[in-house]
C-alpha cells in the first residue's frame, strides 16, 4: 500500500467514527428518550475524542509532511492534491486543541441542547444562561488554541467557513444591509400588504407531511438514501455516502413552516446526497464550507421554492390536498402571500428580503458575547435592542427571541453569518445556471427541476473541496462574490408585487 493510500485509508476510517457521532446526533435529537441525555452525551464525548486522537495522529503529520512535496501535491486542486492540501490544513488546526477540550465541548453541547429544549418550552432564559456562559467560555478557549489574524471570532467561523475574516464578512453583510434596509421600507410604505391570512388557515399535519415529500422528492432528494423526520428544530445530518436525515416541524395553523423548512434541509441533503461517493470521507468527496451548503439549501428554498414557476406546478397540488385553506384563494393571492415583506420575530420564517437583519443581529452579539463585551445574563435585553434597531420589533417572550434557535446551545459558534454567505452565493450561483441552461422558470412550471439539479451536482457538488469558496464562486460564475445578484433577484420579484419602480 502506497503512503497516499495509507493516509486515505486512515482518513476514512476517522470519517467512520465521524459518521456515527452523527447518528449519534441524529436520534439525540429526533428518537431519543428524555432520560438518556447525560449518557448520550457520554457517548458522543467518547466518539469525539477518540475521533480527535485519529485527526493528530503523529503518523499523520509524517504522511502529510512527505506527501505534501510529492508529485501528487503539485496540482493543489487535484483529487490529490485537495486531499493533501485540506488533510494537512485539518490536522495542524486540530494539533492545537487539546484533547481534553474537545471531548468537553462534546459533552457541554450535548447537555446544552437538551437544555435549551426544555427553556425554550417553558420560556425560562434564566434555566439556560448558565450554559451559554460555560459554552462561550469553551469557545473563547477555543480560539485562543487556535490563534487567529485579527478578531477571536475568526478562529470559530474558520470552522465553517475556510480563511474567512470576521472583517470581510461583516462588510458583506454591511453592504447588503445597505441595499435591504431601503428596499424594505419602500415595500412598508408602499401600504400594500399580501393576504397572509391564507396561509394560516388549517392544514392537517398528515397531509402536510404528504405534500412535503412529494415536494422534496420532486426537487431530487432521494429517499432511498434518506428520510424526513420531525424534531424542534429542522437540521440535515450525514452519516453516509447513503443515508441522509432531514428533518422538519410542523405547524398546522402555518403552512410555510413545514414546507419550506423541508425544502430547505432537502435541499442540503441534496448537495450530500451529490457528493462523490468514492471519495466520501476525504476532501474531494466533502462539502466545501457551511456557506456554500447553505447556498443549496437557500437556493432550493428560496430561489426555486418561492418562485412562480414552482408554484405553477404546485399549487394545483395544494387546493386538491388542502380543500379548506385553498378555498377562494387564487394563485396570485397564494403566491403573494408566500413572498410578503414583513419585519417578523422568527429567523426561520422570515421572509427572504428581511432574513438577512436576523442572520446581522446574531452576528453582532455573538461576537460581543464571546469578547466578554456582553454578559449572558444580558443577552435578551441585548437582543431586543437589537431587534429594535433593526427590524422595528422585539419579541414578547425570550422563546421567540433568544431562546429560538439552537445554534448556541450547540457551540455552533460563527456558523449563523454562513446563511447570508449562503444566499449570496445562491443567488449568484443562480443567474449562472439560468446563463448557462437557459429557461429554468419554465422548466419549473412543468415539474422539471432535473436540469438545475445536475447542474449544481457537476459544477458545486462533485468539486467537494478542491477549491476554496472564493476560487469556487469564480469557477462557476466567472465574478468574485457580490451581492449584486441577491438585490436584483429580490428587486425582480418584490418590485412588481410592491408597486415599486
Amino acid at each position: 500500500m502506497s503512503l497516499f493510500e495509507q493516509l486515505c485509508t486512515q482518513a476514512r476510517q476517522s470519517a467512520l467514527l465521524e459518521s456515527i457521532e452523527s447518528l449519534l446526533g441524529w436520534d439525540e435529537r429526533t428518537y431519543m428518550p428524555t432520560a438518556a441525555g447525560e449518557y448520550r452525551a457520554e457517548q458522543m464525548t467518547f466518539v469525539s475524542g477518540e475521533v480527535h486522537r485519529r485527526r493528530t495522529d503523529p503518523r499523520l503529520g509524517e504522511w502529510l509532511h512527505e506527501l505534501s512535496s510529492s508529485p501528487l501535491a503539485a496540482d493543489p486542486h487535484s483529487d490529490e492534491g485537495a486531499t493533501i492540501r485540506q488533510l494537512r490544513r485539518d490536522y495542524e488546526k486540530r494539533c492545537k486543541l487539546p484533547q481534553l477540550l474537545v471531548e468537553e465541548l462534546t459533552r457541554a453541547s450535548v447537555l446544552g441542547q437538551q437544555a435549551w429544549v426544555k427553556a425554550r418550552a417553558a420560556d425560562d432564559y434564566a434555566s439556560f444562561a448558565p450554559h451559554i456562559t460555560k459554552l462561550y467560555d469553551l469557545k473563547r478557549q477555543q480560539a485562543e488554541c487556535l490563534g487567529y489574524p485579527e478578531h477571536p471570532y475568526d478562529a470559530l467561523l474558520d470552522d465553517y467557513e475556510p480563511d474567512a475574516r470576521t472583517s470581510e464578512v461583516a462588510a458583506v453583510l454591511s453592504a447588503l444591509r445597505d441595499e435591504l434596509t431601503p428596499l424594505v421600507q419602500a415595500i412598508i410604505e408602499s401600504g400594500r400588504r399580501a393576504p397572509v391570512e391564507i396561509l394560516s388557515r388549517h392544514c392537517p399535519q398528515s397531509a402536510q407531511e404528504t405534500f412535503g415529500k412529494r415536494a422534496a422528492s420532486a426537487i431530487g432528494f432521494d429517499f432511498e438514501r434518506g428520510r424526513l423526520d420531525i424534531t424542534h428544530h429542522p437540521f440535515c445530518a450525514g452519516m453516509g455516502p447513503h443515508d441522509c436525515r432531514i428533518t422538519t416541524r410542523y405547524d398546522e395553523t402555518f403552512f410555510p413552516s413545514a414546507l419550506f423548512g423541508t425544502l430547505h434541509e432537502a435541499g442540503h441533503g441534496i448537495y450530500d446526497q451529490g457528493l462523490r461517493t468514492d471519495w466520501f470521507g476525504l476532501p474531494p468527496g466533502t462539502y466545501l464550507s457551511l456557506g456554500i451548503h447553505e447556498s443549496q439549501s437557500r437556493m432550493w428554498e428560496n430561489l426555486v421554492g418561492r418562485s412562480r414557476a414552482f408554484w405553477e406546478h404546485f399549487f394545483p397540488q395544494f387546493a386538491a390536498d388542502f380543500p379548506e385553506a385553498a378555498l377562494g384563494a387564487s394563485f396570485d393571492d397564494f403566491y403573494w402571500a408566500i413572498n410578503h415583506v414583513e419585519p417578523s420575530l422568527i429567523r426561520v420564517e422570515a421572509d427572504e428580503a428581511t432574513y438577512n437583519l436576523h442572520i446581522i443581529v446574531r452576528f453582532e452579539l455573538e461576537q460581543a458575547l464571546l469578547t466578554g463585551d456582553l454578559k449572558s445574563a444580558d443577552l435578551p435585553t441585548a437582543w431586543n435592542e437589537k431587534y429594535r434597531q433593526y427590524l422595528g420589533i422585539a419579541p414578547p417572550s425570550d422563546a421567540d427571541g433568544c431562546l429560538q434557535d439552537i445554534h448556541w446551545s450547540a457551540a455552533l459558534i460563527g456558523y449563523f453569518p454562513t446563511y447570508s454567505l449562503g444566499n449570496l452565493y445562491a443567488a449568484q450561483f443562480f443567474e449562472a445556471a439560468e446563463r448557462e441552461l437557459g429557461g429554468l422558470a419554465d422548466q419549473f412550471s412543468h415539474g422539471e427541476f432535473a436540469p438545475l439539479k445536475s447542474w449544481l451536482q457537476r459544477n458545486i457538488h462533485e468539486v467537494g473541496q478542491c477549491y476554496t469558496a472564493a476560487q469556487l464562486v469564480e469557477r462557476v460564475t466567472g465574478q468574485p462574490l457580490s451581492h449584486a445578484p441577491l438585490v436584483r433577484h429580490l428587486r425582480g420579484k418584490l418590485a412588481p408585487l410592491y408597486g415599486l419602480k
